[in-house]
């Protein structure tokens, strides 16, 4: 699933493609949407929600979209080529006279009144790249469960809104504990939420997740994604498992060396 900063980017891009001009075509491909005509309509913005894309249009209207672990958005010039997906993956076109945004594998689109965004992000926590940020709340809301996994309350939208899995096996290494650890032993739990937000700020403007401030391949991440390869700190073979609760089972990367705490016993 993208992390939050992947989303963020995404609707700054649609946003400058989009905001201030009328929709010439909005082609929505799923049932519920498939009368609805936005053609005429004006985007107003395109902003981001933790991992969720609302699209605002004149009228008090607003397309909600979450990319969850397939879906994207594309962007393309009259006439230029498609290279997203087959044609039977796409699930919404929106297009102006000069921009066409297409979107692939959306599991989730809906359109409803703007006024009732609440009813669909009204359950998130602060979001770290949003205006509402508040690190006081948040970890508020990750302290009524000291019982909890760590990675597993990162990973808990109502918490904090924003990360993924990366940003989860990242900052777990980063501060020395494992993603199984509880949360209510985790030393300065403060740091590990301010350091969230570092490193999502200082990777919202280009792809990818660079966490070691090396961007050359393989060196982008600490633990993410090397099993059975060196953590980059200390040369210890990575180590692999997973974490979350039993429906939602992330792959957890940890350094048995860097990192402390309980780790799965098989």
């Amino acid at each position: 699933m993208p992390e939050g900063d992947t989303i963020w980017l995404t609707a700054q891009r649609l946003d400058s493609a989009l905001a201030g001009r009328p929709l010439v075509r909005a082609d929505l491909r799923v049932p519920q949407l498939a009368t609805v005509e936005l053609a005429g309509r004006q985007v107003l913005e395109v902003v981001s929600r933790g991992k969720h894309l609302m699209t605002r249009l004149e009228g008090d209207w607003t397309l909600h979209s979450h990319l969850r672990m397939d879906g994207s958005w594309h962007l393309y010039a009259p006439g230029e080529r498609w290279r997203g997906g087959p044609e039977h993956q796409v699930r919404a076109v929106l297009e102006n006279e000069s921009r066409i945004a297409v979107g692939y594998r959306l599991p989730v689109l809906a359109l409803l009144p703007t006024g009732e965004e609440s009813t669909v992000v009204g359950h998130l926590g602060p979001d770290l790249l949003g205006p509402d940020w508040d690190p006081a709340a948040a970890l508020r809301r990750l302290a009524a469960g000291p019982e909890r996994p760590v990675g597993e309350a990162l990973l808990d939208q109502r918490n904090l809104a924003g990360i993924g899995n990366v940003y989860v096996a990242e900052l777990c290494f980063l501060r020395g504990v494992t993603p199984w650890t509880p949360y209510g032993e985790v030393t300065a739990p403060e740091k590990m939420v301010l350091l969230a937000k570092r490193l999502l700020e200082a990777n919202k403007a280009r792809p990818g997740h660079v966490t070691t401030g090396d961007t050359r391949r393989g060196r982008t991440h600490w633990v993410y994604d090397r099993a059975h390869r060196p953590c980059l700190r200390c040369g210890t073979q990575v180590k692999v498992g997973e974490h979350g609760p039993v429906d939602q089972r992330r792959v957890a990367y940890w350094c048995p060396r860097c990192q402390r705490g309980p780790v799965p016993t098989r």
